[in-house]
């Protein structure tokens, strides 16, 4: 029954917390993280990542655990694991992110299942969101739950999987306008927990017929779109050798009904960059080489460094001294109107551009300097001095709103280029686009 319904949700990040809050409006629920500040922040009803508005989270917010009140629905959100042990249903939404080597890190889910396995009850179910290869809910995170509660897989507890689909940023398509991939160990706990989602997802469900099915439905999905992109940037590459316009291009072959239209740019972020690492490993544990994929993620991997050897090109072209020039680059996020800075390949393009000696000055009014600084140890401004020195080149590699904005030339200098790697730009205001 719904009242009887007590949900935790482990990990308030950019997945995490939208569903939190989406499930509290129906249920009492308790948000647990380990990231002390992020608590802090949230129960002041603040959300850093902006993907919840702050009068709608402080609207959802319980003062008190809702478990411990009947028929009280609500958000609480804490640090304690005291306060999700009462809880009946765990989702699970931390990140999967890859080593130095692009090689599947779990650690987050194997301490996550730690931290749940721990006040685990009979008859709780474990529903994971987290994107991972086929295998991993079953093999890798209820062994886990199983050591540590001293229970026994689909007989004392249950779990689930249903891969999360946010989309950052992104205010149109919310976690409840999204549909649903659901699944379970069971055909019982997959309608239960296909009937949970149901219940707050307006876009519906879709019931797969067992987790592995739903595990690889998430991870192709992500592996899906950045081979489309790995393609395009590969005719921005050759088109860029035949100086042709890769962005015009791709307007003439559009206006035929069934090409995909997908562009060219820097991949990056904590999904399409990261997920289709997942399935090749996999794939390579069972005998099987991905070359379609890896080769994917090579060639994005690459669009750092070509459009840094782009800018450099056109700098000498204008006889612009490379060395000692200066540069401001526009943006640090992996995506437009966005706060989120992981995995940003525009780290790449900056990099490339100092080892060719240049100074790069970044500007970009949607992330946390501070956080920039821990996570690069770059300096990134939020504002844009109209008094600064005048530069020698200016690259926009993140499409934010405030970019068109701006008036370019007054911060380039008469022979300065701009180089445009989103494509966003008048080409006539620009020298070159990706």
């Amino acid at each position: 029954m719904e009242e009887q319904k007590r949900i935790a949700v482990i990990g308030l990040g950019y997945v995490g917390l939208p569903l939190a809050r989406l499930f509290a409006t129906r249920y009492p629920v308790v948000g647990f993280d380990i990231n002390k500040k992020r608590i802090e922040d949230l129960q002041q009803g603040k959300d850093i990542t902006l993907e919840i508005g702050d009068k709608i989270l402080q609207s959802a917010l319980s003062k008190v655990n809702p478990f411990s009140m009947p028929d009280l629905n609500g958000l609480f959100c804490s640090e304690s694991v005291n306060d999700i042990k009462d809880a009946n249903i765990y989702i699970i939404t931390v990140p999967t992110p890859v080593d130095k080597h692009n090689r599947p890190d779990l650690t987050p889910l194997y301490k996550s299942s730690e931290t749940v396995a721990k006040v685990l009850k009979k008859n709780d179910i474990v529903i994971y969101e987290s994107t991972v290869y086929p295998g991993v809910t079953e093999e890798e995170c209820v062994p886990v739950l199983e050591k540590i509660s001293g229970l026994k897989f689909n007989k004392d507890f249950f779990v689930g999987y249903s891969p999360e689909r946010i989309n950052p940023g992104d205010k149109e398509h919310t976690v409840d306008k999204i549909l649903k991939v659901t699944s379970g160990s069971t055909p019982e706990i997959g309608k239960i927990v296909d009937d949970l989602y149901k219940s707050v997802i307006t876009a519906g469900t879709h019931l797969a017929p067992n987790i592995k099915v739903a595990e690889a439905s998430k991870v192709i999905e992500n592996s899906q779109r950045d081979i489309n992109i790995a393609f395009m940037n590969e005719l921005a590459k050759i088109f860029s050798l035949m100086d042709i316009d890769t962005h015009d291009v791709l307007e003439a072959a559009g206006t035929k009904w069934n090409f995909l239209k997908f562009m060219p740019g820097l991949v990056g972020g904590h999904c399409i960059g990261v997920d289709p690492f997942y399935l090749a490993q996999k794939a390579q544990e069972i005998g099987y080489y991905s070359e379609l994929i890896l080769a994917a993620r090579r060639l994005n991997d690459s669009m750092g460094s070509f459009v840094a050897s782009q800018v450099v090109k056109l700098m000498i072209k204008n006889d612009i001294k490379v060395k000692g020039s200066r540069i401001l680059n526009l943006g640090i996020t992996f995506k437009e109107n966005c706060p989120d800075i992981r995995n940003s390949k525009s780290i790449d393009v900056i990099t490339n551009l100092e080892d060719y000696g240049a100074e790069v000055v970044i500007f970009d009014p949607w992330a946390d300097p501070e956080e920039v600084r821990k996570e690069y140890d770059l300096v990134c401004y939020s504002e844009l001095d109209k008094n600064l020195q005048k530069f020698d080149a200016i690259i926009l590699t993140v499409a934010h709103q405030e970019f068109l904005n701006l008036s370019l030339n007054s911060f380039l200098k008469k022979e300065g280029v701009i180089y445009d790697v989103k494509g966003i730009m008048n080409k006539n205001q620009v020298d070159k686009r990706l």
